[in-house]
This record gives C-alpha cells, structure tokens and sequence, in this order.
C-alpha cells in the first residue's frame, strides 16, 4: 500500500473502489487518483492537514520542507513531500491496529 492509499484510507476514512479511486462516504462521492497527489499539489497536502487538525492534532512547519504532526518529524524535497511523509509516519506511528484477539480467534 502506498503512502496515498495509507492516507486515504486511514485519516479520511475513503474505501478503494477500483483500482484507481476511492470512495468518500462523508461526502457521497469517488475520488480519482489524479484528484488527490498530496507528493506533489501542495493544496491536497493541506487537506491532509486540515483534516488532523480537525482532529486535534498539531501541525506545524519548519521551513519549506520540514514538517511536524504532534511530535512526529518528516522532511522531503518540497513542503507538500514533507506533508505526505509526516503523515504516513504519524499513520505508522500511532494508528497502528490491534490485532492480537483476531489472532486468538484463529487459535
């Protein structure tokens, strides 16, 4: 899974419908792959943004290519980069499933 399909699906909360778009459920409508490239459109990184904010979170910048989400640090070559990898991390980081009762289960 790519850091866009991690994000996609793990801070918007969108469902992969095909190959190539997701499903919002909040707004009834399919995202195509060229309508979201946080890498590389700086106003769909700040969605990413706006969107942990709405959340709580902290976000901050330190210069064009460093970014903070609460206490998570990512660089990248440009600042939307920098967006995309402090959040994949943040993703890594703190929303990470429980799966040990699934396992048990299986036991």
């Amino acid at each position: 899974m790519s850091k866009t399909d991690s994000i996609a699906r793990r801070i918007f909360g969108w469902k992969l419908n095909r190959w190539d778009r997701w499903y919002d459920y909040e707004k009834g409508i399919f995202i195509h792959d060229s309508e979201f490239q946080p890498e590389q459109n700086l106003s769909h990184a700040m969605l990413i943004i706006e969107r942990l904010e709405e959340f709580g979170h902290k976000c901050s910048t330190n210069g064009p290519s460093e970014v903070f989400i609460n206490d998570i640090r990512a660089t990248g070559d440009t600042l939307p980069q920098a967006i995309t990898n402090a959040a994949y991390l943040f993703i890594e980081k703190t929303l990470v499933v429980d799966h040990s009762g699934y396992w048990q289960r299986l036991s």
